[in-house]
């Protein structure tokens, strides 16, 4: 097993991977901004290192900082977490230099899979279905239109690099192609550090679908079900995730999970890993992404199968093999997972900063909670807005549901303003009750068309 481990992040998920380390006998180095100095994972770790000013920046995005932070450490190994530098392949590279040990999947596998279009090959490789649209990235709006003309509006506009919605542009007919072609360049540009775009056809009204996988160094694979992610954002930044997803045909969810074990298998994919897909009405499965590392959104496949993800990618890290098959993984019971953020609903989703005056988390039986805030914690304005991770569990959806109803009503924050009432009206939906959504759901229950 590891002896020591640092976690190159910071925020709930910095908490989750510490309380693992604890579990297994690893200790633990947390590093932080001077503004996260009074952050909850400072104060679980058993060593802590600052590694820069305020802003990313300067602190979880300084390559040179949180490497000197590694050797200080003495770490043997560094858990990415999300965001950040989980997803790129310098910083692994960086850490073998070191010799430690990059808690994630090989260098190969993260540049074949983070660039979308070199993604997309691997998947037709791999014979799995993908979205029609341009075969790599297009230059400029003028061939963009050219595809768009070819498979038909609506299109979209899609960042090669990076995620979490940016970069992303639906085109409804030529007049609106330029305009907003600039503005998905701009944005992924500023975001990722590369404009290229690729042009696919949009699916009309599809379900987000994603397929947890998980290999060893061993040539071993399985995949743990899925996890239905519809309810995003305006930016296409989910809200709410469930798993399963009860709708899905048990033959269906087979062939996607096959799929993703192909699609990630081809690229020699080793830890943990999800590979997303958009399905249609008529259950037709379409290759969106793969991301290379651990989701947000992991705990609801932890609750249904049982497994730990994040003991599971310290261990086989550490060289061990992967202690299941595919017959081993069932699916017991439902999880759902609610997105806390510091956002104001009421000013169209606002950040809100400042000092937490008070903070009651839900409990009871079923219940698990994710964060690194307590009252007495002041909310910065430098980082990604999530203050925490509400997760429930029943033995079925609408016992799921009604948990997470009552944990919600539950949850209560002073101080500064969240989303939580946001959450509590859109899980009362009759929709979201009978499960009757898709990627566009919220949308229309912002503008009052769904109910």
């Amino acid at each position: 097993m590891l002896k020591k481990v640092l976690i190159a992040n910071r925020g709930e998920i910095a908490c989750r991977v510490i309380r693992a380390c604890r579990e297994l006998g690893i200790q633990s180095v947390a590093i932080y901004s001077e503004a996260d100095r009074e952050s909850l994972h400072t104060k679980l770790a058993d060593q802590a290192i600052c590694v820069g000013a305020g802003t990313n920046t300067d602190s979880y995005l300084n390559l040179a900082n949180v490497l000197m932070a590694t050797q200080i450490s003495g770490a043997e190994a560094v858990h990415p977490g999300y965001g950040y530098f989980s997803e790129r392949a310098n910083f692994a590279v960086a850490l073998a230099a070191l010799g430690v040990k990059f808690i994630g999947p090989p260098t190969d596998a993260i540049e074949a899979m983070g660039d979308k279009a070199s993604a997309k090959k691997a998947a037709i490789a791999a014979n799995c279905p993908v979205v029609p649209g341009s075969d790599g990235p297009v230059a400029t709006d003028s061939e963009a239109l050219e595809v768009a003309e070819q498979i038909g509006y609506p299109v979209l506009l899609k960042a090669v690099a990076g995620g979490g919605g940016r970069g992303i542009r639906r085109v409804n007919s030529p007049d609106e192609l330029a305009g907003l072609w600039k503005m998905a360049v701009a944005e992924a540009q500023a975001s990722f550090g590369n404009g290229e775009m690729l042009v696919e056809k949009f699916v009309e009204n599809p379900r987000h679908v994603e397929i947890q996988v998980f290999g060893d160094s061993y040539g071993n694979m399985v995949y743990l079900g899925e996890r239905e992610c519809s309810i995003q954002n305006l930016r296409h930044q989910k809200i709410v995730e469930e798993a399963p997803y009860v709708d899905l045909p048990a033959d269906v969810r087979k062939k996607m999970g096959e799929a993703a074990v192909r699609v990630a298998s081809s690229v020699g994919y080793q830890n943990a890993g999800t590979v997303e897909f958009l399905v249609d009405t008529d259950f037709n499965f379409y290759f969106l992404e793969m991301n290379t590392r651990l989701q947000v959104e992991h705990p609801v496949t932890e609750e249904v199968t049982g497994i730990d993800l994040v003991h599971l990618m310290l261990r086989t890290t550490a060289g061990e093999k992967l202690p299941y098959t595919q017959d081993d993984i069932q699916l017991k019971g439902h999880a759902i997972e609610a997105r806390i953020t510091a956002q104001d609903p009421d000013l169209d989703f606002a950040p809100s900063t400042g000092l937490i005056t008070g903070w009651r988390m839900p409990m009871g039986r079923g219940v698990r909670m994710e964060t690194h805030c307590y009252a007495g914690f002041s909310v910065s304005p430098y980082y990604d807005p999530m203050l925490a991770k509400l997760i429930v569990r029943g033995d079925t959806r609408a016992e799921a549901v009604a948990k997470l109803k009552v944990a919600l009503d539950e949850f209560d924050v002073t101080g500064i303003a969240t989303n939580i009432p946001f959450l509590r009206r859109l899980v009362a939906s009759p929709s979201y009750e009978a499960g009757q959504f898709d990627t566009g759901f919220v949308p229309k229950f912002l503008s009052g068309e769904a109910v």
